[in-house]
């Protein structure tokens, strides 16, 4: 192309071109550069969500940072928690920027939740009610995030590529703060053990869930060809939870656990893992906020929101006064 001929006087149908050069030959698209349309709407509804279901995931911990065993793991759970906060607020930042065209704001994205047009991830919308759940999202939830997010860490988007090299590194703390609590609990008594089976069996369809429906023939919900498309990620669902059973069942089964699917296991004719599908129209529901506990965290998050309006009030006039 001839960069002495302004980009404005190119045809969109160039425009385009020269957008598909750029990220197939590895470059980063900014905040300001020029973008199609739905490349910048897939990447706000994924970091928006990807935000939100931070800040949401960071609840179900919470319930247990005044019940934690000991003064250590209070202190770990809550440092976890502050963590996922911060993730949240750096996403919903960088998804911030994406939305100027559109003269959208962050406060609008909080909207949009309690509005129930923004979805948060599905395994947020599940019970964690003993210190086994607790543990378990750290090893298993934040596991499967880490296996998620590493496929984006070379993101065509810039702002969101470097947001998620500071995220995974600290998720890889959460992970093994999490698999220090069950390895302590699959040491423990036997009513001890027995709490982790009960928390995997709670949690296994949730955890099959986490990355999405295979194709978009399972629920007509999949935008993963898109996001693979514009090289926002590399794997699909399906990969990337077969890259989640490799790395996790063995480890699974090497605590005497089992897994809830007693059909499951590697073919190697296939090369993959067989397992029982979850039920997609639950999943649906799930993520339509029709989950165990969708509504009750929806409401914490709205209170939570309103009762410190007054800190944003005062953040936005001494921004004003300066």
């Amino acid at each position: 192309m001839n960069t002495s001929i302004s980009f404005q006087s190119l045809s969109e149908e160039e425009k385009y071109e020269h957008f598909m050069e750029r990220i197939n030959a590895g470059e980063k698209i900014e905040a300001d550069d020029w973008m199609p349309e739905d490349y910048r709407k897939a990447l706000i509804k994924l970091i928006s969500m990807h935000g939100i279901s931070e800040i949401m995931g960071a609840l179900p911990e919470k319930e247990w940072v005044p019940k934690a065993p000991t003064l250590k793991r209070k202190l770990g759970i809550m440092a976890k928690v502050q963590d996922e906060m911060g993730h949240g607020q750096l996403l919903l930042r960088v998804a911030e920027d994406l939305m100027k065209p559109y003269g959208k704001s962050r406060e609008e994205i909080m909207q949009d939740l309690f509005s129930g047009q923004l979805k948060f991830h599905n395994v947020f919308h599940m019970p964690a009610p003993t210190w086994g759940d607790a543990g378990l999202i750290g090893w298993l939830v934040d596991g499967a995030a880490i296996i998620s997010q590493t496929n984006m860490l070379n993101a065509s988007y810039g702002p969101y590529a470097r947001a998620l090299k500071r995220i995974c590194a600290e998720e890889v703390f959460h992970a093994q703060h999490g698999e220090a609590i069950i390895m302590a609990l699959a040491e423990g008594t036997e009513e001890q053990k027995a709490m982790i089976q009960q928390s995997i069996d709670r949690w296994w369809e949730a955890l099959l869930m986490f990355f999405g429906p295979g194709d978009a023939s399972t629920t007509g919900t999949s935008k993963q060809d898109t996001t693979i498309k514009y090289k926002i990620r590399t794997k699909t669902n399906e990969e990337l939870r077969q890259d989640f059973f490799t790395k996790y069942v063995p480890r699974i089964l090497s605590l005497g656990l089992k897994l809830p699917d007693p059909t499951m296991h590697y073919s190697k004719e296939e090369r993959k893992w067989i397992y029982q599908q979850p039920n997609w129209n639950e999943f649906l529901k799930i993520i339509r906020n029709n989950g165990p506990k969708s509504q009750e965290r929806l409401r914490l998050r709205k209170l939570s929101y309103e009762n410190n309006a007054w800190v944003r009030d005062a953040l936005s006039s001494s921004s004003k006064a300066t």
